[in-house]
């Protein structure tokens, strides 16, 4: 089976194109899990920052600054809203 320049180019565009597509994703994936498992920001941490800045926390402040780092946070409520 003989292939034309051509054709070999076209068949490694579409490999490489392939892989890219799936390293993504896979990496993707992976990187939310990651976050998910271990948030770059916990309640200890949060605490121990407002400490430092001479402030002691009460535990509304600390849920509150937790609340605000959350992405999605209010997204549930706008889509209740609509329904």
């Amino acid at each position: 089976m003989e292939f034309e320049i051509w054709q070999f180019i076209l068949i490694i565009l579409v490999v490489i194109i392939i892989s890219v597509v799936v390293t993504f994703i896979v990496t993707r994936k992976l990187f939310q899990k990651q976050l998910k498992d271990n948030p770059p920001m916990s309640e200890a941490a949060v605490r121990a920052m407002m400490t430092q800045m001479g402030r002691t926390p009460s535990e509304k402040q600390v849920r509150a600054v937790m609340r605000s780092m959350n992405p999605d946070d209010g997204k549930e409520d706008k889509k209740k809203k609509k329904k």
